[in-house]
């Protein structure tokens, strides 16, 4: 504190247009004051503050229109400070041509499907998927005459193509695929989309996160990822992204974002900035825990089998070594024994927690036949065909001490007696 400072002022006590503090009553005063800047030099805040304000002070009528032609800030719904500085980020990651965020990755998704598609379009997807994108292209697009066919996770890209109509205008895919861990080759998936006219792709990236699978670079026009998810990764907000691999994308979209109320808040968004800057470093020991759990699994006899990229037994390994820098944090291990082992496993744990959602620095697991995926949501044929088995259940590896990990599921995996294995 320098001895030459002087006590904050508000406007009014300075006068505003002629206007001064004792031309109004306390009530006025209450509500008015604003605070003007301090003088001398102009500094910025390091981390970009939370912009909360509904709404923004113009200084003439003609102002509105002016922004709305250059850019700048009216209403928050139609952009923020701390917005733009989260999507700035995201797209550099990406290496796209913009970025928006949303208030869930769910927002992101059916956002990007109600922007580019319309009645009487075809959209192929992987299945299984997501469980909301599986929701939404099931039970809600078929009402807006949109149709779809499924493809089967890890499919060689050809089969995309072989289910193309005459009213395709989407492919859609996730690598690696929740939550089977399948993995999509985004350069042949990239040069589908290219050599089909009005086709988009669309990649759900979330399990690997921009840091270790930059999607753009691939030819995809859209990369999305649940921000929830690695990009937040504290387990303390929602929200989801989408990077556009052309500016006209990215200015379609916005007009739907802004029109359909699907934008973040500004709270939010100032978390997920504070989470990517610790991504590259939770990345590294995401995936390096992560390999050693798996490596464990697949060597105990009451896991029928493990699907993670890093394994060479992963049938897509070599496709996931050439897209990705290492192998993220996601396992899908099939336990023996059904519903029951992989029920016994998943409540009998003791660090790792029973929760769905992932990407956080706390390992959780889940079993999605009975939870993400289970009969509140599909039939078990629909789950099935999807690959999606009784015993199958589904780790998210935390930044834990990976010892502590395998000793905490080895002691769960005890548990399952000998006859529930058969």
């Amino acid at each position: 504190m320098s001895k030459k400072w002087f006590p904050p002022q508000s406007d009014l006590e300075k006068g505003v247009n002629g206007l001064h503090i004792n031309d109004v009553t306390p009530d006025t005063v209450a509500t008015s004051s604003r605070f003007s800047s301090p003088p001398g030099p102009k500094t910025e805040a390091l981390v970009p503050p939370i912009y909360h304000s509904s709404t923004y002070k113009l200084q003439s009528v003609d102002d509105y229109l002016k922004i709305l032609e250059e850019g700048g800030y009216i209403y928050s719904r139609l952009g923020n400070f701390t917005n733009d500085s989260v999507c700035a980020v995201i797209n550099s990651l990406e290496g796209g041509k913009g970025s928006l965020v949303f208030s869930t990755g769910m927002a992101a998704i059916s956002t990007a499907l109600l922007c580019f598609l319309k009645s009487g379009d075809h959209i192929v997807v992987n299945n299984p998927c997501y469980s909301g994108t599986y929701d939404i292209v099931v039970n809600i697009l078929p009402r807006y005459g949109i149709e779809h066919t499924f493809v089967t996770t890890g499919c060689p890209v050809e089969e995309y193509r072989k289910h193309i109509k005459p009213n395709t205008r989407m492919l859609y895919g996730e690598t690696p695929c929740n939550p089977n861990m399948a993995i999509l080759d985004l350069e042949e998936f990239g040069k589908l989309g290219r050599s089909l006219d009005n086709v988009l792709t669309i990649v759900d990236s979330t399990f690997a996160s921009p840091y270790l699978q930059p999607v753009i670079k691939h030819g995809i026009d859209i990369s999305m990822h649940s921000c929830t998810k690695y990009l937040g990764g504290h387990s303390d907000l929602v929200a989801g992204c989408l990077t556009f691999g052309s500016v006209d994308l990215w200015k379609t979209m916005i007009h739907y974002q802004t029109t359909l109320g699907t934008s973040m808040s500004p709270h939010d968004a100032s978390l997920l900035l504070r989470g990517i800057k610790t991504l590259p470093i939770r990345m590294e020991k995401h995936s390096s825990n992560a390999q050693k759990v798996a490596e464990f699994l697949e060597k105990h006899p009451k896991v029928q089998k493990v699907m993670y990229p890093g394994l060479p037994s992963h049938p897509q390994h070599q496709i996931a070594r050439k897209q990705m820098k290492i192998f993220s944090g996601m396992i899908a291990a099939e336990i023996r024994g059904g519903v029951q082992g992989g029920k016994i496993l998943v409540e009998n744990v003791r660090l790792v927690q029973l929760a769905v959602s992932l990407g956080g620095v706390e390992s959780l697991i889940e079993h999605p036949a009975t939870m993400t995926h289970g009969p509140m949501l599909m039939t078990s044929e629909d789950r099935l065909s999807g690959g999606i088995t009784d015993g199958l259940v589904r780790i998210s590896i935390g930044i834990e001490d990976p010892d502590d990990l395998i000793k905490d599921l080895q002691q769960a995996l005890a548990k399952i007696p000998e006859n529930v294995i058969g």
